[in-house]
Order: structure tokens, then sequence, then C-alpha cells
């Protein structure tokens, strides 16, 4: 995880950057081919900026309280509610990690107005788009298993499980936490 957070993560921060900095100076300049040329950097660079900073914030030691789904009962409710028990949640979750062609995110996220629980999963690094509060989500790119796990998709997945930290995910999912938010203005 430290190669991830400090070559990966970090590559997409720089590179989001000079893509700003160039679509600013293109823009200052008059010159529209130059700053729409841009467009795709920021989309990819920031959204995978986004969905990283999300993500170590959902990571807590095994060992923790905060691994613990028992921290995040209004959630677990909503779970519940939704796939009928945590253990079916974690089954659909876990297919639809396992069920990204390529590279890409799985998320849970709760629908802005309703209150709707969903699974989705995005490509490469497209963001959690605006409408979705996201809640949790799992980083499905090589770069997140492949020094550790290898080709062991599966066994990443169901260790990621042990980590996640629920306490933030229940405070996603009621709404008490700002850098949700903060991350969706940024991906705006």
């Amino acid at each position: 995880m430290e190669l991830h957070h400090t070559k990966h993560h970090q590559t997409y921060i720089t590179n989001l950057n000079k893509a700003l900095e160039a679509s600013v100076a293109a823009l200052s300049n008059g010159n529209i081919a130059d700053y729409a040329a841009q467009l795709p950097a920021i989309r990819f660079n920031g959204g995978g900026h986004i969905n990283h900073s999300l993500f170590w914030l959902n990571l807590s030691p095994s060992s923790s309280p905060d691994a613990s789904p028992d921290v995040a009962p209004t959630l677990q409710a909503a779970i519940t509610a939704t796939w009928g028990s945590f253990d079916e949640f974690k089954v659909a979750f876990t297919a639809a990690l396992l069920g990204i062609q390529g590279s890409g995110w799985g998320w849970l996220v709760k629908e802005n107005g309703t209150g709707v629980l969903r699974i989705v999963t995005l490509a490469n690094q497209e963001a959690v788009v605006v409408g979705d509060t996201p809640i949790l989500g799992v980083d499905m790119w090589e770069h997140a298993y492949y020094l550790q796990y290898l080709n062991g998709k599966a066994a990443y997945v169901e260790n990621m499980w042990m980590i996640i930290n629920w306490k933030v995910s229940e405070e996603r999912f009621i709404g008490a936490r700002e850098d949700v938010f903060a991350s969706l203005k940024a991906g705006m």
C-alpha cells in the first residue's frame, strides 16, 4: 500500500496539476483547442486523485474497532434492508468487484435524495458521479493488489473486507463527513 500511495496516487496528483496548469495557460492565451485537449487528462487524473483520496480513508487496521461492521449501525440497517443481510451484500459487492474487466473501481453509493444504496462499478479512473454519495470504494486496478497478491484478485478482495473502516463508511452514509463532499466538488 505504501508504493500504491506514494507512487501511483502521487502520479495522479502530479499529472492533474500539469494538466490544470496547461489548461489555464491555453485558456489565458485564447487557445481553445489546447484547452480542450487537456480535459481528458484532467478527468482521468482528477478521478484518480478523488478515488484514491476517498479510498485511503476507507481503510483501517484490521485490529481497529473501526474495522468492525458493528460500528456502522445505520449503514448496516440500510444494507440489510437492501440486500437482506450483510452477508448477501458482501457476496453481491464481491461479485461486482471481481466482475470488473480490466481496471476500475467498485463503489457502494447512496443516491442523493432517495437514500437508496447501490453497488456501482466504474472503469479506469471514472469518479462517482454527482448525484451519488460514495460510501465505500475498492480500487480494482492491478497496482492495488499485484505486488502482494499477483493475479489473485479474489484473495485481495477477501482481505479488503478485514480492513474496511466502517466508521468512515457510516459517517459518509449519514452525511457527517466533509471529505466526500469536498472530493465531489473537486470532481465537478
